[in-house]
């Protein structure tokens, strides 16, 4: 029996990590040119992008996320660039400014929720919008699952068309006020996924303490993963990750020891049905 390679996702920045919270955390485009090559040779096959503005405050500017997608093509030629289009980085159609860029991939939230002191909030009208874009653009979405009603809308937008070709779905735990880092929740929720759009790859993010544990499930269940400092600082409760990259050999390490190859990003692009890479 083929074993599938695991693709490894590496979401460098973020919103919210400061310096402050660890001193790898990568804010200028060109210390997360520098954090993505690292990681990308470390084995990370996607990168999760997000750009600050002069103050280290997240935006949705087009302008610095074409300088970011730029010098990730020059220095990791291959690797899958996914935007965020999330919440933090500005509100309404401003959080899709940057799909004309066509990355590769960019993140989806199909639908609203708490977060630890806000809401989160997607309305349908914005959720279809940013769904437009993404098949205008050839962007391939990347389902962002918080809640288990997430699961059945971004299925009833594959049947509608609004979302082509296979799906991709990440379900995110340990969000306080929202998805708990729960091994129960998390199996329904694969299961759930696979009877609702069979075929459909997953994967999943830990925030905090869970990301180990949530690496840990997707490998020895056939999954995905993701690692970074956007999710998680630390190494354990007593060390700061000194690098995204250290975070990514992690998760090459639990890969060997469950006996999954890391995918390459010539395997991550043909599984998730990718174009080829933009020179």
């Amino acid at each position: 029996m083929t074993i599938e390679p695991c693709i490894i996702c590496v979401a460098i920045t973020g919103s919210l990590p400061q310096k402050s919270d660890n001193p790898a955390v990568p804010i200028t485009v060109a210390e997360q040119v520098e954090s993505a090559q690292e990681a990308f040779e470390a084995g990370a096959s996607i990168v999760h992008c997000h750009v600050r503005d002069d103050a280290g405050q997240p935006t949705s500017d087009p302008e610095r996320f074409a300088r970011l997608q730029e010098g990730i093509r020059k220095s990791c030629p291959g690797m899958i660039i996914q935007f965020s289009t999330g919440g933090r980085s500005g509100a309404g159609e401003r959080r899709g400014s940057m799909l004309s860029l066509r990355p590769d991939m960019a993140s989806l939230a199909v639908g609203s929720n708490n977060f630890p002191t806000t809401v989160y909030e997607n309305p349908p009208e914005l959720v279809d919008w940013l769904g437009r874009q993404m098949l205008i653009h050839d962007v391939k979405p990347e389902i962002e699952v918080f809640d288990l009603s997430h699961l059945f809308k971004a299925a009833e937008m594959v049947r509608e068309g609004k979302i082509k070709n296979l799906p991709y779905v990440q379900f995110v735990m340990g969000v306080k006020n929202a998805m708990p880092a729960d091994r129960e929740v998390f199996d329904f929720y694969v299961r759930t996924t696979q009877r609702l759009m069979p075929g459909a790859l997953w994967c999943a993010a830990g925030i905090g303490r869970h990301q180990i544990e949530l690496n840990e499930w997707c490998i020895a269940g056939g999954g995905h993963v993701r690692t970074g400092l956007e999710d998680n600082v630390r190494l354990d409760r007593h060390t700061l990750a000194p690098s995204n990259a250290a975070l990514v050999r992690r998760a090459t390490e639990l890969c060997e020891r469950h006996g999954r190859p890391v995918a390459t990003w010539r395997q991550a692009r043909k599984m998730l049905g990718l174009r080829d890479p933009q020179p």
